[in-house]
Parts: structure tokens; sequence; C-alpha cells
């Protein structure tokens, strides 16, 4: 077992390192190498991939006890939704670009309507295969099968770190000449000559502006895409092999249920719909011809406002935790250790420019307004991360609640009510038609009269059993509302708080609003070149992490 995780990875660094080569040349000198060699590249080890993820259905698979084990914390369903939300997202993206590539092909090469179809194809075969057997724990050909994941991670991480390297350029684009068709021909010069790019340009029609605003608009959905895959991915590489014991099995899984929660969504919805407001009347003003300074004040006290509450509430609920007599989770689970780290690791990108807009700032005025918003912002930033990390690495790890007292209290009497209720009702019913069976004279319209009348009362007793329903469900929220002790009471509404939060803040920076490279304090700090390079690297981080602190907080959630 050892020897093969070791030849995998060996084979899967070999890949990464071979495809960073290629694209770091297409950045430095794209003379020699241009986009179109790294296209084809990771063209062949898509093939490579579809090969294997086809062999692994079709044969794997259906071998006799190939999968005698499946972990039921591996692929929950937030993850599996993710890869095909996201998945959707990528191949319109691709569509998209087919659709423009077309449309310029006097001045584009065939390999940019070549590649985006065998990704859509790649794209498609992944996501059902990863829907279908992200739980499963291999028994049957370890080393292949620990081979293929690992080649799929590094195809998905190249893809990954390709769309970083290109939306590198949309946001050149887009911040200094703020125009649509510049920032997306801004690819031309990776693989045509600069006196091309001029000509390729796109057409002044309907369907290229679609095109060109669909593919821009749809992009940041890719980088996701290509990481939530390898997380998954990662996950069955550590399960090939594994056998779960059966005491390790939980027989009794939390779902998710709205019950017990009202401050938190209240809260909540109230932080989105605000933040909402504030990133429409972010992009309307900054797409203009010169960002606003008041926009960037409104931004960042939108931040500064929010981030202290959600760190309020972590540290609440991380106290309530120590304060909780749940014994820790020991069991030995690759997901949530995968999801430790990948918490950990996607804080990094957003702590990192925090710091360094910190150090920008301190060296030059921090007295002035946008300044010490945006130095307050960064501090804020860096304490709100570290407090919602140990919040929801702590909840990972208890032991989740099984709430056998509270189905007694709540599920039960309702039951015995309703059954004690209804066959009394039947009865008298039933006794009801009898006796009007046998008093009905023979007469037709006399029994027409009695049908009416029964119609009528048959109406009459279901709008009244409509209403008795409406009332024990609303008397069943209450009452295991009152129920909760006041420690799962608090960890419920904290954690559906921030889950809110981390969705609105995930949304802002996914479609569009920058303004760590727009307000233009630390690029004219650390210069172009260098900033620049410091939000590519974090970005796309911290858009990551805001999405998977809302699976992990949802898993908190369910198992308080």
């Amino acid at each position: 077992q050892k020897a093969g995780q070791l030849f995998s990875g060996l084979l899967a660094m070999n890949v990464v390192f071979l495809g960073s080569a290629f694209i770091s040349s297409v950045i430095f000198n794209h003379v020699a190498i241009t986009l179109a060699d790294v296209w084809i590249l990771l063209a062949i080890l898509k093939v490579f991939c579809l090969c294997w993820i086809t062999y692994y259905l079709l044969g794997t698979s259906r071998q006799p006890h190939a999968v005698l084990y499946r972990d039921s914390h591996a692929g929950p369903i937030w993850i599996r939704g993710s890869v095909l939300l996201f998945g959707t997202f990528s191949i319109l993206l691709n569509a998209f670009q087919i659709g423009y590539s077309s449309i310029l092909i006097h001045c584009k090469s065939r390999v940019e309507i070549v590649f985006p179809s065998i990704e859509i194809l790649f794209v498609c075969t992944q996501a059902f295969f990863l829907w279908h057997h992200s739980k499963d724990c291999i028994q049957v050909q370890h080393n292949i099968t620990r081979c293929g994941l690992m080649l799929t991670i590094a195809t998905n991480l190249l893809l990954w770190l390709l769309a970083v390297t290109n939306d590198t350029i949309h946001l050149e684009f887009e911040s200094q000449l703020r125009e649509v068709e510049q920032r997306f021909s801004g690819k031309a010069p990776l693989s045509h000559p600069c006196n091309e790019t001029t000509s390729c340009t796109c057409p002044n029609t309907t369907i290229c502006k679609v095109f060109q605003k669909g593919y821009i608009l749809l992009y940041p959905f890719n980088t996701e895409y290509c990481l939530v895959c390898c997380s998954v991915l990662y996950v069955m590489w550590k399960n090939v092999g594994r056998r779960i014991s059966h005491h390790h099995v939980s027989h009794v899984k939390p779902k998710f249920k709205l019950q017990g929660v009202v401050f938190g969504p209240l809260l909540g919805a109230t932080a989105v719909i605000i933040g909402i407001c504030v990133f429409m009347m972010y992009q309307i003003q900054a797409t203009g011809a010169a960002p606003n300074f008041q926009v960037f004040v409104m931004y960042y006290s939108y931040y500064i406002v929010l981030l202290p509450l959600m760190s309020v509430g972590a540290v609440i609920g991380t106290i309530i935790h120590a304060l909780e007599k749940r014994e820790l989770d020991t069991v030995k689970n690759p997901t949530r250790s995968l999801d430790v780290v990948l918490l950990m690791g996607a804080a990094l990108g957003q702590i990192g420019m925090s710091y360094f807009s910190i150090v920008a700032i301190v060296a030059t005025d921090p007295r002035d307004l946008l300044n010490s918003l945006i130095l307050s912002y960064s501090v804020l930033l860096i304490f709100q991360n570290i407090t919602q990390n140990v919040f929801i690495i702590d909840g990972l790890h208890r032991q989740p609640i099984v709430a056998a007292t509270e189905a007694r209290h709540t599920g039960h009497p309702g039951q015995h009510a309703a059954a004690s209720e209804l066959p009394g009702e039947e009865e008298n019913t039933t006794s009801t038609k009898q006796e009007h069976m046998q008093m009905s004279p023979g007469t037709e319209e006399e029994t027409k009269e009695e049908q009416n009348h029964e119609a009528s009362d048959q109406r009459r007793v279901s709008m009244l059993e409509l209403g008795e329903e409406i009332r024990k469900a609303s008397l069943s929220y209450i009452h295991s509302y009152s129920h909760l002790s006041w420690k799962r009471r608090a960890l419920k509404e904290i954690s559906f708080f921030l889950v809110l939060c981390n969705i609105i803040l995930w949304v802002m920076p996914t479609f569009g609003a920058h303004p760590v490279f727009e307000n233009g304090l630390e690029k004219a700090f650390y210069g172009y070149s260098t900033w620049f390079a410091i939000v590519n690297f974090g970005l796309p981080l911290s858009v990551f992490y805001r999405m998977h602190s809302v699976g992990g907080l949802l898993e908190v959630y369910v198992t308080a």
C-alpha cells in the first residue's frame, strides 16, 4: 500500500512539474512556447484520464468484491452538488469559448475550438464519475486506481493553474482598459503575434457580445470546479484499499433541518441583502471610467461591520464547544483531515494579501480615510479567518448528537395524537355513512340531497384537517426549538449565520468585485507586476476558502 501511494504520488508530482514548466514558459517567454502548446499537453492528459475513468466505470468497479465498503463521510451532498453546479458552468464557459472562437476563426487557431470540446467531454465524464463513485473504497487493482486518480488530480491542478493565469489577463485589462473587448482579446498575445491582436477583435454583433460577457461571467467557476474535483479525488485516493469496520459506520446519520434556528437566518439574510446592494452599487460605479472614492468607502465599511460580527459569533461558538460534554471523534477520517488541510491552506491566500496590505498602508499614510479603512479591513479579515477556522475545525472533531430524546419529544406525541384522533374520525364517518345508507329512502332526489350534504361535510372536514395539520406543524417547530438546550440552539444559530455570511463573501469577489487591485494603493507601493502576482495567488484561494467554509459550517450545523 505504501509503495503504491508513493509511486502514484511521484507520478502526479512529475506531471504537475512538467505542466507548470509549460505554463510558466507561456507567461515569461510566450515566443518559444505558446498557449496552444499548453492546450495540446493538457488535451493529451485529459484523454489519458478519460480512458482510465472509462476503464474504472466499465471494468474495475464491476469486478466481484470490488466495492465492499463505502465511506459515509466522503462525497457529501453539498460537495457532489458543487461538482455538478460548477461543472455545468464550466460546460457553458467552454461553449461560449467555442462560439467566440468560431466567430473569430480567421485570426484564431483551430486548437482554440478543439480544446474546449475535449474539456466539455472531460467535465461531463468526471462529474458523472464523482457523483456515483466518490464514496468507493475500491478493493481490487489498487495500483492502477491510485495512479489513475493521481493523474486526474494532477490534470485538474494544471487546469486550475492555467485558469488562474488566464484570469490574470482578464483582471489586468479590466483594471487598465475597462473595456470588455480588450479584456477578452488580451489572450491573443499568448498565441498570436502582436500585430494580429488589433485585427482579432470582436465584431459589433449581439451574439459576439453575449459570448464575451458569458465567458467572463462564468470564468471564476472553472477554477472552483478544478479545486473541488481535486479534493474529492484525493479522498478517493486515500480510500483505495481501505477497510471500514462495522462499529465505525454511523447508523444514525444527522440530517439537515431548519428546525431550531430563528435569529441566525434573519441576521444572515439581512447581511446577504445588504451585501448584494453594496455589490451592485460597487459594480456600477467601479466599471466606469475611473473608480469613485465613495464606492471604496462603502465597500470596505460593509466588511468592517460584518467581519467583527462573524468573529464574535465564531469565538462564542468555540467557547460553547469547550463547555460541551460531547466527546471528540477520534476515528480515522480522510475526509475530515482533508477539510482541515483545505481550510488552513485556502485561508493563507486571504491572510497573505492582508499582511501585504498592512505593510503597504503602515509604510505610506495610515491616517488617510481610505487607508485606515483598508487597514481595519485587513486586520479584521485575518482575525475572522483564524476564529472561523478554529470554530469549524473544533466542530468537525465533535461527536454528532444522536437526538433520540428529541425524536421522542417531537415526533411521537404528534404521531400518537394523530393516530388517536384519526381512527375516531374514521369510525364517525363510517358510522354516519352506514346510518345514511340505512335511513335513505328510495327516491332519487333525497339521495342527491344527501350526497350533496356528504360532499359539503367532507370539504368542511378536510379544511379542518388542513388547519389542524398547520397548527401541529407550527407547534412541532416551536416544541423542537424550545426542547433544544441553549448550547445546541446557540451553535445552530451561529453556524447558520456564518453560512449565509460566507455565501455573500463568496459571491462578491467571484462575480467581479476586486477592490484589492482596483484601489491602486498596494499596486503603487509594490509595483504593478509584484502586486498582480500576489493578488493572482491569493484571490482564487480566498474564493475557494469561502465556498469550502460553507460546507464545513453546514457539517457543524447538522451535528450540533
